[in-house]
Parts: C-alpha cells; structure tokens; sequence
C-alpha cells in the first residue's frame, strides 16, 4: 500500500530557515518558516528526532502532535490556500554521519571538528522541518549561528549575504528540492578560481591537509563546470560550486547544489605522488557530481522510483567529460574496468532488482542505492543510447529537457520523449526493456544448417526462474546484421556468405557497450580464438569477460578458459591484465589455502607474472609508457602471489630503503611493498607502527594502502588485535570500517575471527552505522568470500531473521544465491579446474 505523500497536504514555496548550532551542549535548535500552499486542513510536515515547542500559521498558534513513527509533525492548519506556518524545535547533533553531523579529526596531535550535513535520501528532516520529498521544491533563505571562534570558515550553497549579531545569512537558493541543501563550518584550507562564465570555483578541506592536496580537484571543477556548460547548451544558474572534503562522510560524495561534499579520498590527492588510477578516479567522482548540478539538481526526479534518472546518467557524464578533459587518459577503458564489469556480475543474480523499481514507502528508499545497478547498470544503458543517438542527437535532445523541465521534475518517459526528438528512433521502448526488467540476456550464436542463428535469454549466475524475458538488444555486430535484436531468435543467412563478406571472425557487440554477454559455438568461437591476439584490448577484455560469467553461470567451464590465460600474459594493456586476473582470481574459489591445489595456481600466476615483472621492474621508470605504469602493479600484485622469491627479495629491499619514509614509496608499488613486508616480515613491531602511520597520515591514498596491508597478517594474534580496532572509532572511523571488515574476512587466517565479530557486535553495527544507506553492502562484503556449505547454514542461520528489515531484505535474499551459486559451481567443477591448473604448468 502506498504511503501517503506529505507533499499531498503542503506545497512548500519558500523557507527561511534559522539554525543555532551549540557544539559543546551537542545539540541545535531553530525555526523553519515555511511560506506555502496548504492542500489539506491537516497539514503533514517532516521531522525526525526532533521534539517540536511550538507551531504557527499566519502567526496563530495551531494545535499539532509529532512523532518518530511516521516522522512527521500533523498540523490542525484549519485552512488551505496560501499560508506561513512556522516551526519552533531543537534536536540532538550525532555521530550518525547524517542529518547534521560533527566530523573528526586531527592537526599536530590536535583533536579537531568540522560540522557539516548529509541530507539524501530522507534526512533533511533530521536539521529542519519541512517536506522532505524530492517534488517540493522551494528556495531557501539560510541563518546560521554557532558557537564561533576566530579562523573559522562557513559554508552553504550560496554565497553569504551579510553577518549580524554572530549570525550568518546566505542569498536565497534558486528553486531545489530539500535533500539538496547543505551547510558546513570549522576551520578550513581553501583555494578558489573563476570559470570563463565566472562563476566562483572553490576546494574545501580541514587544515590537516596542505594547499598542494586541493590543486588536481580545482583544475578539474573548473574545467569540468567549463565543460558541462557547453554540452549541455545551458548555463550552471549559481554563482559558485564549492566543493568540500569531510572527513567523516558515509558516502563518495553528494551533489548538494552549489555546495558538494566528499569523502576525503575521493577529493584530495597530492598531486606529486598518486596512481594514475587514483587520479582518474577522482576526477571521475569530481566530474560526477557536477554533471548532478545539471541532471539531478536543475531538474530532479519526481519521486525516489527514478533515482536511476539522477545516478545513472551522471555516471555515463563522468566518463564523457573527463574524456574530454583529459583525452589521454582514454577513460572509457576505466568504464569496461569497473562499470560494466561490477554490473554484469550483479545483475546475473535472480532476484536483483531493476534500474526502475516502484517504490512507496520512505524505508524502501536507501535499499535502491545498489551502485551495480542504478549507476553502473543504469549508466550502461545510457551508453548504449548514446552510441545509438551520437553526440549531436543527445545534446539536442538534453537541451529540451532542460529548457522544458530545468527547476521542475521529471521522470524518465520526459528524458526519453525529449531524446526522440532529435531521432527516428523510439527510445523510450528500447529503453523500457532494459530499465524495467532485471537482468541481461546470453545471446547464443551458433552455426545451423549453414547459418548464422541468434537467440536470446536471461542468463543467471545461480540459480534462475525463466520467465520469458526478451530485450531490444543493439547488437553492435562486426558483420551485416541488424541493428537491433527484438525477437527470441533470429537467422542472420548462410554463415560462409557472411564470413566471406566480413573477412574476419564475426563478433557481436564489438566495444562492449550494449548490456550483453555473447556465447559462441565451436565454430565461431575457434574462430575468433586464431585472431584474439591481434584484437583491440577491449575486445580481448571482452573475450575473458564473457568466458568468466559464462563459467560462473556453468554454462562454460573454467577448466576450458585456463589455457586461454597463457594467450594474454604478455599483453602491454593494462585493461587486458584487469581482465587476465580478474579471471586468474576466480581460480582461487576451487584452491584451498594450503593445499597442492593452491602452490600450483600460485605458480601458475608466477608463470603468467614473471615475464612482465623482468620486463617492467619493481620501481617506475621516467618516460615510461601510460600502460606501463598502469599494468604494474597487477604483474606485482600476480607475481606476490605467485610467491615469487625475487619479487619478495626486492619488495623487502625497496622497504628497508623507506622504512622511515613510507609515505614517499612510489604511490605506484606502495600497497604491494608494504603487504609482502606485513606477509613475510610481519611482526607485532611491524603492525603497530603501520597502524601508527595510519592513524597519523591525512593523505587518504596511503592510508588506503596501508590498511591494505595491516589486514593481510597470518599471525592470528596480530588479526585478533587489528579486530579489536573495529569499534574503536579513534583508530579506524565507522566510514571506514566495511574495508577493514573486508579485508580481514577475507584472509583466510581471519575469516573466522571477521565472521564471529560480525555476528557477536550486529546490534552495535547497525546503531552505528545502520541508518547509512551502504549498510547493507557489510552483507555483500560477506557473499564475496563465503564459499562452503558449513557457511552458506551459518549465513542464513544469522541473516534470516533480518529480512523484515527494508534496507536489508533483497541484499540478505540475492546474497543467499550467490553465495549457493559458488558452493555448487565448487563441487562440480573443482577436479577438473585444478586439474586444468595443473596440465597448464606442465606446458
């Protein structure tokens, strides 16, 4: 049943929103006036945790009654029509990372806190009282007062307009919804410039970081907002876009309008000593929000249902614009790495839910935010229609929408009707298959009779119901084929006559953009296998993508796709080696730690490794190639792995070299000098200045790395006490505690103590970070590494009775098939895997 809507009783028009913020009491209080038009006697109107003192309209006090149920407060208005209804109230600050909220952290030694705020999905209603639903939009006109000192800064979406008596008022927003108002003060380091258009471009951090760490960010706002202004035909309506990091944030980022916020990983770098990686994910995460400023903001989806509108066309934007910015970084590769790879494992899974779900009820909304799907998923689509429009028709079709809904809402028909003006083609029915439905299809292509045949059918990693599901495929093939697959099955003609015609293998889906994965027959497949060193790196990424899912899904073998390892191990690609041990990795499920079956696949991967590791060294070379520095560190990585002697003798030496200056490793080799140190040179000495580096360091790559390593101890003791810090918010902060958790659960020497620290402190976990819509990925975390019997019946004897709980339900039922799914693939397929491994090392 569909809960009622608050924005049924209240069209909000304007706030005036005054918030006094006491630090020391850890509580704050204000007024919400609210200038609107009032649709019901009873007005509803939003607010958790609050306790609410008193309520006017039109300056006459009104009966009301408020409550946490329903998070509301229920106003006797006795009138519609045009009204001011004001709303005294105070609240608690808490540690919630929601709502308004202290984050912590440390300069010299010095505990120090930055507030700030984290309003979508539903928790504006946690720092003011209003309709907190993405179709009211208003604008807001902001009064902040805190307890102040000297040297501190203030931020909020719009400039500030004046300070009276300690108090700060900001210009009035333009038109925007709720979840998207946001404000922050505390001490800061910054740095500002203007766009050509001039609008004020800033970089925010605490005063832990230096002046160096904000310049890559700020080079790539400005240039991004530059950017998004042209493609979009249509300016960014404020007059700055401020973007700060919290150190403290549950998140990536969020696209407050005018006012982003980051986690700090995802904003600061130093320039001089990062990966390319980080640097380009970064840049994409920058590129990301700001492409919100436009999609999301300026127009915003109605209601939560079309979330995906929002996410899943500023991931497609993040990779457009940063290719643009940086041409060199040939970033769409990164997409085929991370999107397309995150999502096509994801949605093989029955039971995963689709890009569109009908959503009602408030506690549903964080369950929506799986990035496989409604980003990664989501943003494929949108790539598919944009190889079926071209750039010209999409920005064609992007300007109508803005001009028709830009301050407004829409839902996805509107983008669709918008698109299909610029093109004959209907891309609202294409899309409608993708988006609505869960799942892909598995097109068989195979010979019959002399010709070429296609069908087409849901694939499922698991266990899957077939229920008829068919899609418009944009089949991308290398031949003459149609350019869309509507039917179940499909006869393309004579085979020869089409070979003869292509003059090379045929293949379907050339680029890897259209949401599909293909298996071939012998005969195409052989085929195509006597041309695959010659292929473009994604389409030989394409080849072991597809062979992997396909033998995860038991519909290939992994014994027949080790031998195709050798084929690549030699690639100067690095997306080729993302590939190569992506696949090499999911060999480790059938090799228990310990046994013959893991010393062959560890050599196996030093036979795959070590011509590389001759080929590229340990350290970085000046003027070396983009794809050198990146395929590094996977060859390293492998080679570790494959307990290399030499690469642990020179992984050690590098260390001792820098052992009083580990920040100052090449970013590069950081993470794999310092996990084979705490691998085969750990000790307790070695844990405890790690965790000390750790805990001191406010550079979030190296902390990144150094956690990395702390968890891969084989000393019990040792891991006891790393699990010890889990709840210790002084050493690993809660928005950093899912990768901990992760990456002791899945070191063999600590899955158990990972396991049972999970299920003994779920109650302090959930009061912890329960309300944070990634949650739920502490159980995702647990699907990837569980692969028994013995723990599929203790997964589902703790997580059974979770199900009632919303934000948990869908992720504790499909991680309950994937983790049967691997179970079942082990027992029937780990002979003949191992076996495979085996026969690969005699060649």
């Amino acid at each position: 049943m569909a809960v009622k809507r608050f924005y049924e009783t209240f069209h909000p028009d304007h706030y005036d929103l005054y918030i006094d913020v006491d630090r020391a009491a850890r509580s704050f209080s204000g007024t919400s006036t609210i200038h609107g038009e009032i649709q019901e006697e009873t007005v509803l109107v939003h607010q958790k945790y609050m306790t609410i003192s008193k309520v006017t309209v039109d300056g006459k006090e009104v009966p009301f009654t408020f409550g946490d149920d329903f998070e509301g407060i229920k106003i006797e208005a006795g009138k519609t029509g045009e009204a001011v209804i004001a709303i005294d109230y105070s609240a608690p600050l808490t540690d919630t990372m929601m709502g308004i909220y202290p984050s912590y952290y440390q300069v010299d030694g010095v505990k120090k806190e930055l507030i700030g705020t984290q309003f979508e999905t539903t928790f504006a209603r946690e720092a003011f009282p209003c309709v907190d639903e993405p179709e009211a939009k208003a604008t807001f006109s902001l009064a902040l007062k805190f307890d102040e000192h000297e040297g501190e800064t203030v931020l909020a979406n719009m400039p500030e307009d004046r300070v009276e008596n300690g108090v700060h008022y900001f210009k009035e927003t333009v038109r925007m919804s709720s979840y998207l108002v946001a404000f922050a003060f505390g001490e800061m380091r910054s740095l500002t410039t203007h766009t050509k258009s001039g609008v004020l471009i800033g970089v925010y951090s605490t005063q832990a970081h230096t002046e160096k760490e904000l310049t890559f960010s700020l080079d790539i706002a400005k240039r991004a907002i530059e950017f998004y202004e042209d493609f979009y035909q249509t300016p960014y309506p404020l007059p700055q876009s401020l973007q700060l990091a919290l150190p403290d944030f549950s998140a990536g980022a969020m696209e407050n309008w005018g006012l982003v916020t980051y986690r700090e990983a995802y904003l600061l770098l130093d320039p001089d000593n990062t990966t390319l990686e980080m640097k380009k994910l970064v840049a994409t995460v920058v590129t990301h929000e700001l492409a919100h400023q436009w999609f999301g903001d300026l127009v915003t989806m109605e209601w939560w249902d079309n979330l995906w509108l929002n996410e899943s066309f500023a991931n497609m934007m993040e990779y457009l614009s940063v290719d643009h910015l940086e041409p060199n970084w040939h970033i769409w590769e990164m997409f085929q790495t991370s999107e397309a790879a995150s999502a096509l494992t994801r949605d093989a899974t029955d039971g995963v839910q689709s890009v569109h779900v009908e959503v009602n009820d408030p506690a549903e909304i964080d369950a929506l935010f799986d990035g496989a799907i409604v980003y990664a998923k989501g943003s494929r689509m949108l790539v598919m229609v944009r190889s079926l429009l071209g750039d010209e028709a999409l920005r064609k079709g992007l300007k109508r929408y803005f001009d028709e809904h830009k301050f407004g809402n829409a839902a996805g028909d509107d983008l669709w009707d918008a698109l299909s003006t610029a093109t004959d083609l209907n891309i609202g029915e294409i899309m409608h298959t993708w988006l609505d439905q869960p799942g892909y299809p598995v097109v068989n292509a195979f010979v019959e009779d002399g010709h070429l045949k296609l069908t087409q059918k849901q694939f499922f990693i698991g266990e899957g119901k077939e229920v008829g599901r068919k899609w418009e495929i944009p089949l991308n093939a290398n031949f003459k084929a149609p350019k869309i697959m509507s039917d179940v099955e499909l006869d393309l003609g004579d085979y020869q006559a089409l070979r003869v015609e292509a003059g090379h293998a045929l293949r379907l889906n050339v680029g890897n953009n259209s949401h599909f994965i293909v298996k071939y027959d012998q005969t195409l497949m052989d085929d195509i296998m006597k041309e695959a060193k010659d292929l473009d790196p994604v389409s030989q990424l394409q080849l072991l993508q597809d062979l992997r899912l396909l033998a995860e899904g038991k519909q290939a073998s992994y014994a027949d796709v080790v031998p195709v390892l050798e084929l690549f191990k030699n690639s100067e690609s690095h997306i080729v080696n993302d590939a190569l041990y992506t696949t090499a990795a999911k060999l480790r499920q059938f090799a228990p730690a310990g046994s013959e079956a893991d010393k062959n696949l560890r050599a196996l991967y030093n036979d795959l490794s070590k011509d590389q590791v001759a080929r590229l060294g340990w350290l970085p070379k000046a003027g070396e190639s983009d794809e050198d520095i990146q395929t590094r560190p996977y060859v390293l990585s492998a080679s570790l792995y494959g307990r290399n002697a030499d690469s642990e003798k020179q992984a050690h030496e590098i260390y001792v070299e820098y052992a009083d200056k580990l920040a100052e490793l090449p970013a590069d080799i950081r993470p794999y000098v310092l996990i084979n140190e705490v691998e085969n040179y750990g000790s307790s000495e070695l844990t405890d200045k790690l965790i000390g580096l750790y805990q001191a360091t406010s550079d979030p790559s190296f902390k990144m790395d150094l956690e990395a390593a702390i968890v891969k101890s084989k000393d019990e003791g040792e891991l006891k006490k790393i699990v010890s810090w889990f709840k210790n918010a002084e050493i690993i902060k809660p928005q950093d505690l899912r990768g901990w958790f992760s990456g002791v659960l899945s070191n063999p020497a600590g899955e158990q103590l990972a396991w049972n620290w999970i299920r003994d402190e779920w109650a302090w976990l959930e009061k912890t970070v329960g309300g944070d819509m990634e949650f739920a990925t502490f159980i995702t975390v647990i699907s990837r590494v569980f692969k028994t019997k013995e723990r599929y019946d203790e997964y589902n004897a703790f997580f059974t009775d979770k199900e009632s709980n919303m934000l948990l339900s869908r992720e504790i039922k499909m991680d309950r098939k994937v983790i049967a799914a691997r179970v079942d693939l082990i027992a029937s397929e780990q002979a003949d895997v191992n076996a495979a491994v085996a026969a690969a090392l005699q060649k």
